[in-house]
């Protein structure tokens, strides 16, 4: 099951997959904007080059989120779409998509609903980027991000893809989880970072 298997037999089936090895390029900032796409597994940075020649990691994208929405109605992407692991994305060609929204009203309301709860998805990243005190926002992404059991966050990449994502420097990171670790609010093991209970700064 996928994200959009709702959609038409006949979209699903003009879809295709594309295989990423990790750091290529899917798409670059300015490209004509040509679909829609869905991580069937592995992770994607989405990166925005800024007029000063940096570069801000806008989102990493997981397996099973949709990106690159905003093409439906654009010209050209707005950033780049880089492998952060090896991945395999689904390619959703928009004019088909256009037109079957067009064609079934039922079909937009599905996707409207699918964007309405990105929004709220969004709405959190941009509070963890507004939360100063690295204690609080580290806290606060671990308590987002948390897996099946409530407590524990996967480790996906390293320490320092973790700390480009939530808008520190990987020292900031490596300390604040030090702190955590030494204050019992978390437990760090192989397979992540585990919450233990509740700290305030």
């Amino acid at each position: 099951m996928t994200t959009l298997d709702w959609l038409p037999a006949a979209i699903r089936e003009r879809s295709r997959a594309r295989a990423l090895a990790a750091n290529e390029v899917l798409f670059r900032q300015g490209e004509k904007a040509l679909a829609i796409f869905e991580i069937e597994h592995g992770r994607l940075r989405l990166i925005r080059n800024t007029v000063a020649g940096h570069s801000v990691i806008l989102h990493t994208a997981r397996a099973g989120e949709l990106f690159a929405e905003a093409a439906l109605f654009a010209s050209n992407y707005h950033c780049d779409a880089v492998a952060a692991a090896a991945s395999r994305v689904r390619i959703y060609p928009k004019h088909e998509l256009l037109a079957a929204f067009r064609a079934e009203p039922a079909l937009s309301e599905r996707f409207i609903a699918l964007l309405a709860h990105q929004i709220v998805a969004l709405r959190a990243r941009l509070e963890e980027r507004n939360i100063r005190s690295a204690r609080e926002r580290v806290l606060h992404h671990l308590a987002l991000a948390t897996g099946p059991d409530g407590r524990t966050m996967p480790l996906e990449g390293t320490l320092m893809d973790l700390a480009a994502e939530i808008g520190l420097t990987h020292e900031a990171l490596y300390r604040t989880l030090a702190e955590l670790e030494k204050d019992g609010a978390i437990r760090r093991t192989r397979a992540g970072i585990a919450l233990r209970k509740l700290s305030r700064a």
